[in-house]
């Protein structure tokens, strides 16, 4: 999820911070690939095996703000049970939980302290764990990639080394604690690059996807290197693009002639109030399935409950009208449950299985946990709990394909 300040106008296309004339001598804005690099070859087997991961075996949310939450003694119920939400969600099916790391962000802010705590949690009820690197010391997304403080003024050498040592501590340290991570995300919705301006891919007219493929290598390599012996460690590229296939396709193809190669998720956030109908996202997945050869999860979505507003801040979804399906999905508790049910039949039907899950942004974020120390929660009717923590229908979703 992008940085919840401004949201109602930075998702509504790749401006995002990217020069324009770049985006359109990259055809990215007319949805063009004419102009794209020689396709990679995809031919190889990822590490995962040729087999893929069965279709929604993934099923999970990110729950970066929980920890917050229990700290402002919020509680969360499930007919009229008070649960952690970690248990709750796994009660529903749910068998994964993601959870974001800053490099030195605000107190409280998901530092490593709040992650580890979140990770002990989330394994505890018997969830993996996927990690969220952002590389930055607050929220990064395809508008924000500020490199962290402490890495300021380091070359393009000098800070490749960083990401890999920074990454490769990181991934030992979550194990050496007891809660090894089992998916990473190289960088948070990196549609535009990261660790920004030496990542930066659209700084000048002539994409520079040559050091941001540097940087994302370096943290593939540590992450590689941290991940003890005999454990299976997904990596994941991750962009903010589900409902664009001309912008996904460019990516892609040119991070990987870039030379990036060894990852195995594709993941794609996709909310349909800024990247379109359904339809876009199913036509999205079942192109890039077989185009690369990996699996692909919806790593970042959600949908509104209600329109009304659980605090003083305003919301990102107000209106109705946002929504391109809201006839048949309209912001109401059964209407997100639709919603979900339907995202999990577009995963169903991808090519050859490789739709292996989604995740729902903070389910829990309900209104006392500011998007910044002292602001308010612009995402409190997008959860799956009420503004009082109470369950609504939709965590039905997480259930496992076994029981439908």
């Amino acid at each position: 999820m992008e940085s919840p300040v401004g949201p109602t106008v930075s998702r509504r296309s790749l401006v995002l911070g990217v020069p324009a004339i770049a985006l359109l001598s990259a055809g990215v804005l007319k949805g063009s690939v004419a102009e794209a690099a020689t396709r990679p070859d995809v031919s190889r087997a990822w590490r995962g095996g040729s087999g893929s991961w069965r279709a929604l075996s993934v099923r999970g949310a990110d729950i970066s703000f929980a920890v917050q939450e229990y700290e402002a003694g919020k509680h969360f119920t499930d007919n009229g049970r008070v649960w952690p939400v970690e248990s709750i969600l796994a009660a529903h099916g749910a068998n994964y939980a993601r959870l974001r790391l800053w490099v030195n962000p605000p107190a409280g802010y998901s530092n490593m302290r709040v992650a580890l705590e979140g990770a002990r949690r989330a394994k505890r009820a018997g969830l993996k764990l996927l990690l969220d690197l952002h590389y930055s010391d607050f929220w990064a997304d395809p508008g924000h990639q500020t490199i962290p403080a402490a890495w300021q003024g380091q070359d393009l050498p000098t800070l490749a080394a960083t990401v890999r040592e920074y990454t490769r501590d990181t991934i030992a340290t979550f194990a050496r604690h007891g809660v090894p991570v089992d998916m990473v995300q190289i960088g948070n919705e990196v549609t535009a690059g990261m660790l920004w301006p030496l990542g930066q891919i659209y700084l000048t007219s002539t994409p520079n996807f040559p050091d941001f493929a540097t940087l994302v290598n370096a943290g593939i390599q540590g992450a590689r290197e941290g991940n003890p012996r005999r454990h299976d460690l997904k990596v994941m590229l991750h962009i903010d693009r589900g409902g664009d296939n001309g912008g996904s396709v460019w990516f892609f193809d040119h991070v990987m002639a870039a030379g990036v190669s060894d990852f195995d998720v594709i993941g794609e956030s996709y909310y349909p109030f800024w990247h379109g109908p359904l339809s876009a996202l199913e036509s999205n997945l079942n192109d890039l399935a077989p185009r690369y050869g990996r699996d692909i999860i919806v790593v970042e979505t959600a949908y509104p409950w209600t329109v009304s507003n659980g605090d003083e801040l305003a919301n990102s979804f107000t209106d109705p009208s946002q929504l391109p399906d809201g006839e048949t999905y309209p912001p109401t508790p059964q209407g997100q449950a639709a919603y979900f049910e339907a995202l999990r039949d577009v995963l169903a039907q991808v090519p050859g299985g490789r739709g292996v899950g989604f995740f729902d942004w903070e389910p829990e974020w309900i209104p006392g946990v500011g998007w910044e120390p002292g602001a308010g929660n612009p995402n409190d009717n997008l959860t799956m709990f009420d503004f009082a923590g109470s369950a609504l229908p939709s965590l039905h979703a997480f259930r496992s394909p076994r029981r439908d």
